[in-house]
């Protein structure tokens, strides 16, 4: 650390009878009264440094002690500029030099009172010395938080802020690669308060130079360092004490000035996309919810987490929910918010970068086919991308759906509305969807007839796998309907690939296993008689069941004589059971039979 003394004379200052003076041969004639501190000092070396000294003494009575009440930098600094007037050696630092300033501008000691007086020689020891140094200019701008208006008038804080904004981009321009170097200088400047921390950060941004992911993690690590430590599950906080000084505030006053520094990070965060990981976006959004934060500041939060919300995980979308309106353990309003807008950003056409285009211009020697394939290509490997992170969001999705629906007081209509917000297409099988339903008819077993089927809807049971129609054919929570479906589908594509239904309950799989082995007109006619008793029995059931029913069309029914006697005997089997009315599925189906038939 850099000092500068001042002053050449050996330091003579005593304490005597509850008051501070000077050896000397000659009496002291002026009295100051430095808040609780009485100095017995000479008029000539201090009224002729000290305009301030001289304007009181001029007011007051011979003998009369001269007041200095609430005295910028206390008696320290005071008797560090009244030795400066005797001479006496002084040190300055970073240390001392702000409250030493602030007492010399209230004496008056400039070069108006006195050539190459204190304030001067502070100017030039700061300028030249101490903001050149990264932990001086530091030590220096922390200092300057107790005297905040008087730094401000006097230029310093203003000054160590440029100063330590052109030490971090000067670094950045000499790092080969800055973005992957130690942000040692995020970590240093973590150490200051959020008004200061801002306004560096700002500097340092305006720049120009600095990537915007050193600026992310330089915001991650002081995040870390002062905001509510939440908890990994999102389920609880604790209030961390964000400075130094806060001894004695109260919870609320602690948490509306943790509220407001999150509200800074936000508005320092930088516009492009990755410049901060989604997981420290959803961190930031649940200290929003536990500080109760603006509305402006969480929407701003969930905008920026939808823009990269591939990246997210199940646990990082758990964000507790706690406002007084809700009653659910988790807020699923803020994550439908989240997709829909990784939905509208995935949504725009993929454009080639302008560098693509240079290629082309550049390479005019080529074929004009071959630029038309590159172009085709690039936009095809962006367009599979945004497939692709539209696959993982509904993994994504389908996970945490499977979590809030162990909530007991889940609304289903809020289930269904965010699992249908995702395309169809994005999901390969709804096997994690049927776990939803499962989930959620388990957790809410009061469910009647009508919801259970309302929210069977959001389930294609043409995208189930062989396993989880074993568990849906077996599963008593599901609605009677939704199992014959399963059932009818897991038939018809067993009859497709010729392969055999497993563990299905109530001795269908062996009526399976008898149609598949009868090649002979009495083993069908057996078939079909057994098929038509048990097909009479389900529909009688089903019509039971669909008696607050509207959608009658959608009853099972046999449809008896129809069996085709011209194909092979397990797509006899396949279609026993089908719709009175067949709809377009049924109608697929008998054109898929109606081709293989044909091969046959």
């Amino acid at each position: 650390m850099k000092f500068m003394k001042l002053g050449t004379r050996p330091d003579t200052f005593f304490t005597t009878e509850a008051a501070r003076s000077i050896s000397s041969d000659v009496t002291t004639d002026l009295k100051i009264q430095v808040d609780n501190s009485l100095y017995n000092l000479h008029k000539f070396p201090l009224l002729s440094k000290c305009l301030r000294l001289q304007a009181l003494w001029a007011e007051t009575t011979d003998g009369e002690i001269i007041q200095l009440s609430n005295f910028p930098g206390g008696i320290e600094a005071f008797e560090t500029c009244a030795k400066f007037c005797y001479g006496i050696t002084v040190t300055i630092s970073a240390l001392n030099i702000v409250p030493v300033r602030c007492a010399a501008a209230y004496l008056g000691m400039t070069d108006g009172a006195d050539r190459g007086n204190l304030v001067g020689k502070l100017d030039a020891f700061l300028n030249s010395c101490i903001l050149r140094r990264w932990k001086d200019t530091l030590v220096t701008l922390q200092q300057t938080r107790q005297y905040m208006a008087l730094c401000e008038e006097f230029g310093i804080t203003s000054r160590c802020i440029d100063a330590l904004a052109s030490m971090i981009i000067s670094h950045c321009c000499k790092t080969n690669n800055p973005t992957k170097s130690r942000n040692s200088w995020a970590e240093d400047i973590s150490e200051l308060g959020m008004d200061l921390y801002w306004r560096v950060m700002l500097a340092v941004k305006s720049g120009g130079v600095v990537p915007a992911r050193s600026v992310g993690k330089a915001l991650k690590v002081y995040a870390r360092k002062w905001l509510p430590n939440v908890a990994k599950n999102g389920k609880s906080g604790e209030i961390l004490e964000g400075d130094d000084d806060s001894g004695g505030e109260s919870v609320k006053e602690v948490t509306l000035k943790q509220r407001l520094l999150l509200e800074k990070i936000v508005t320092l965060l930088p516009a492009e996309k990755g410049s901060v990981s989604c997981g420290f976006l959803l961190r930031l959004l649940k200290a929003g919810n536990i500080l109760n934060a603006s509305a402006s500041c969480k929407m701003e939060l969930a905008r920026r987490v939808g823009l990269q919300l591939d990246e997210a995980t199940v646990t990082d979308l758990l964000i507790p929910s706690l406002t007084y309106d809700s009653e659910t353990v988790y807020d699923v309003d803020i994550v439908m918010n989240m997709l829909e807008e990784f939905m509208l950003q995935s949504q725009s056409p993929p454009t080639s970068p302008p560098r693509e285009r240079l290629v082309c211009e550049r390479r005019r020697s080529r074929s004009a086919e071959n630029v038309e394939f590159e172009l085709h290509e690039n936009g095809r490997r962006s367009s599979s991308a945004s497939h692709g992170s539209k696959i993982r969001v509904a993994k994504l999705i389908d996970g945490y759906l499977q979590e809030i629906a162990k909530d007991p007081n889940m609304p289903m209509d809020k289930l269904i509305a965010l699992a249908e917000a995702v395309p169809e297409f994005a999901r390969a099988d709804h096997d994690d969807l049927y776990r939803v339903v499962d989930i959620y008819l388990k957790t809410h077993s009061g469910l009647d007839k009508s919801a259970r089927k309302k929210l069977c809807r959001i389930l294609d049971c043409k995208k189930l796998t062989v396993e989880a129609c074993m568990h849906a054919a077996q599963n008593e929570m599901l609605p009677l309907r939704m199992v014959v479906q399963v059932l009818f589908f897991e038939q018809a594509r067993s009859a497709i690939t010729g392969s055999q239904v497993t563990n299905l309950p109530n001795g269908i799989n062996s009526l399976l296993a008898k149609s598949n082995s009868g090649d002979d007109e009495n083993d069908m006619s057996e078939l079909q008689r057994q098929e038509s008793k048990k097909s009479e029995t389900l529909r009688m059931r089903l019509e039971e069941d669909e008696i607050s029913d509207s959608e009658s069309d959608d009853v099972f029914m046999p449809r008896r004589g129809r069996l085709m006697r011209n194909g092979s005997s397990r797509f006899k089997a396949a279609f026993c059971v089908i719709p009175a009315k067949p709809k377009k599925m049924m109608n697929k189906i008998w054109t898929m039979n109606k081709s293989v038939t044909e091969r046959n």
